[in-house]
């Protein structure tokens, strides 16, 4: 392999200008990372072991793309700030701006959520696309390089300042070390910074698991004709029963197809076997995306993922932290792919990194600290979130939530249950679902006297989706 540092810019001091950054990492949080770094180092070096598709196709380091992905309207906003016309590209490639909650047909623990006008949206593609269009643009940008077929083997440096990152050919036995001024793991689930802190000398991280055991099954359907702006939907499992949670998504994505995500917990999982799909949707609290698939012509086999348990790594409590380094996205927080936070906090996490940067160098003193609690602080809502459900289900692996967050959780379940009737709680959980508003917002004085209210009234007991989307389908079975 080539020299790591041949082509580098000359370095300079003073100025914040004329140095490098490498991230370790080239998917979603990597590249947006990129994104971040680039107006403050002349020079940022990616480096992925994978080579990258030509198109929006899989790789082998990012098994689950091939499941539901969701990118919330905090999420895109994030994105969009730091690639501008984004979203408008994704749309010119097949992907779908989807009005929240007028372009949902959900079915939660209390029932179905009513279709009202707009406050928020999500991106509906595949993961495949969302990942090309934004590696596009950022590779596109001056002074960013992608080093692919490369494995970051440790880091360079000491427990007082990382310096750079040791890498190795994945081709050969060719390596070197890319010297940095900042280095940042994106690396997700697969990252190994945890370890590489230990080995320069630095305590473990503390690390915390919740695991509902679920497990996802996903297959791709033709669309039937005319359904370009077939509502996305999806049946929730309920936690509060004593049962597997099992559920479903149907993602309408680009070339005309939609892509189906069953999902079960321990002892309700979903099967690979293509003749037991639509059987395994068939059980779950209402068949309606079996219904809607009744008749569609699949695409592919299907596929399935165990890779669903939440993860944080809490890098913000060590005692002493390296200058240069930072950790973020999955390697921080990895989520439930359910609830579909991963790539919103990704990114909302790289917009942070951009924002306490600043006009400040890349090797500021204690600017590698305040990015990582801030990254933390960005996590720790979806966190909370999605462990607060999973840790219910039967055999979930985790510790038990305190009292308070389980009185806590008393509290929400009302406010689903009230948002099922009231627009203006509605509107707040949904700002908080997007990722759109902390999750101090379900707690302002509005919300709080809705949800002590109640619901007032009984929750529609049938789908939200209207005869006309029915009748795109066929009349399938009932």
């Amino acid at each position: 392999m080539s020299d790591p540092n041949s082509g580098s810019t000359a370095r300079r001091t003073g100025t914040g200008r004329g140095r490098r950054a490498v991230v370790l990492g080239g998917g979603m949080a990597g590249m947006l990372a990129a994104a971040a770094l680039a107006d403050r180092a002349d020079e940022v070096v990616v480096v992925d072991r994978d080579r990258m598709p030509a198109g929006a196709r899989s790789r082998k380091g990012l098994p689950q793309a091939r499941h539901a992905h969701l990118l919330m309207a905090g999420g895109a906003r994030a994105v969009e700030s730091l690639l501008p016309g984004t979203t408008d590209r994704w749309v010119a490639a097949g992907a779908r701006r989807v009005g929240v909650p007028t372009g949902l047909v959900v079915l939660g623990p209390h029932g179905w959520f009513p279709r009202r006008p707009e406050t928020h949206f999500m991106m509906a593609c595949t993961r495949d696309l969302l990942d090309l269009i934004v590696r596009e643009q950022v590779l596109a940008r001056p002074g960013i390089t992608l080093r692919e077929g490369t494995e970051a083997v440790a880091l360079a440096g000491d427990a007082g300042r990382v310096t750079g990152v040791r890498v190795r050919d994945t081709e050969g036995d060719a390596g070197g070390t890319i010297e940095a001024d900042l280095v940042v793991d994106a690396c997700g689930r697969g990252s190994q910074a945890a370890r590489r802190l230990v080995e320069l000398g630095l305590p473990a991280v503390r690390e915390e698991t919740v695991d509902s055991g679920l497990v996802y099954a996903t297959r791709i359907f033709r669309a039937p004709a005319g359904s370009e702006h077939f509502p996305l939907v999806t049946i929730q499992a309920d936690a509060r029963v004593p049962v597997p949670g099992r559920g479903a998504t149907l993602v309408p994505v680009e070339g005309g197809r939609w892509l189906v995500t069953a999902s079960g917990t321990r002892g309700g999982e979903p099967s690979r076997e293509a003749a037991a799909f639509e059987p395994f949707l068939r059980t779950l609290r209402h068949p309606l995306v079996a219904d809607l698939i009744a008749g569609a012509e699949p695409l592919t086999d299907v596929y399935l993922t165990r890779s669903t348990v939440n993860r944080r790594r809490y890098f913000e409590r060590l005692p002493a932290w390296p200058e240069g380094f930072v950790v973020l996205g999955d390697a921080v927080a990895q989520f439930n792919p359910v609830y579909g936070q991963g790539m919103s906090v990704a990114a909302q996490s790289a917009v942070a990194l951009r924002d306490l940067l600043g006009e400040r160098e890349l090797t500021a003193p204690g600017l590698a600290r305040s990015v990582q609690r801030s990254v933390a602080r960005v996590a720790g809502g979806a966190w909370d979130l999605a462990t607060g459900e999973d840790i219910n289900y039967p055999g979930a692996i985790g510790a038990r939530p305190p009292v308070a967050a389980r009185l806590l959780r008393g509290y929400f379940m009302r406010l689903m249950r009230t948002s099922t009737v009231n627009p203006k709680v509605l509107r707040h959980l949904m700002a908080v679902m997007t990722l759109s508003a902390p999750m101090t917002h379900l707690v302002r004085p509005e919300v709080v006297l809705g949800v002590l209210r109640g619901p007032g009234r009984a929750t529609r007991t049938g789908p939200t989706i209207t005869p006309a989307e029915l009748a795109l389908c066929g009349p399938g079975p009932s």
